[in-house]
């Protein structure tokens, strides 16, 4: 169904992971360390990457930093339990969901699937009405345009590579212009029902996604925060 990296240095889990997914169809490349991961996933870009934290040559946030110079593919990041700062970072680094170690491999599955969901990737051909659907609900507000089909976003004409999770922030946001969106209805639009994110998750990707449009336009503002209550996006 899927192409997926899965980079990790502990040979037990990346046995158990992938004997996991490939039982359900995907296809899976394993690495034990960051560098050759990296490489791996820059010459070879699968449709899904599953990165641990903690690794010899190069670490999973220093492989995804690099990896988000140049790739928007969907990233799952691998985690201790204790360490909160991790899924915090990940999240600044673009990641699209973490898990904690240790972890069942059924919720992994799910996470997965709820991934490459988002991203438009769960093995079903698209029919000719469903992506006549998708082409139609291309928007355009202002400067901004969104096209959901071909994962385009476009600033001023520019573009502006967004993560997956990035993308359906923004296009939840863009379909109503000025009215606020809490986090929670945020929550709903990019993730799917399995997966719970907190309030901070929402904020880091927002904050990320700023960051992207200010590359292109230092000046841009579209994004608006209304503390304690959420965001909307201001047509310019």
């Amino acid at each position: 169904m899927a192409k997926i990296t899965l980079v990790d240095d502990d040979e037990n889990i990346v046995t158990s992971v992938s004997l996991a997914l490939e039982s359900h169809g995907h296809t899976v490349k394993a690495y034990f360390d960051g560098a050759s991961g990296l490489a791996a996933l820059e010459n070879d870009p699968p449709d899904l990457a599953i990165l641990d934290v903690k690794m010899p040559r190069m670490d999973g946030m220093e492989v995804l930093r690099r990896l988000r110079r140049t790739s928007d593919l969907p990233v799952i990041i691998l985690t201790s339990k204790d360490e909160e700062i991790d899924e915090i970072l990940g999240f600044n680094l673009g990641a699209d969901d973490y898990m904690h170690k240790p972890f069942s491999q059924r919720l992994l599955i799910e996470r997965v699937k709820a991934v490459l969901r988002r991203a438009g990737i769960d093995g079903e051909e698209p029919s000719a009405q469903s992506a006549a659907d998708a082409s139609a609900r291309a928007i355009k507000r202002g400067k901004l345009t969104l096209d959901p089909a071909r994962h385009d976003c476009l600033w001023e004409g520019k573009p502006v590579k967004l993560t997956v999770t990035e993308f359906l922030l923004l296009q939840s946001l863009a379909q109503r212009p000025g009215f606020v969106k809490s986090r929670d209805n945020l929550m709903d639009a990019a993730y799917d029902d399995q997966v719970y994110v907190d309030d901070r998750t929402i904020d880091s990707h927002i904050k990320r996604m700023r960051k992207k449009f200010r590359d292109v336009d230092p000046e841009f503002d579209a994004i608006e925060t209304l503390y304690g209550v959420g965001y909307r996006y201001r047509e310019t």
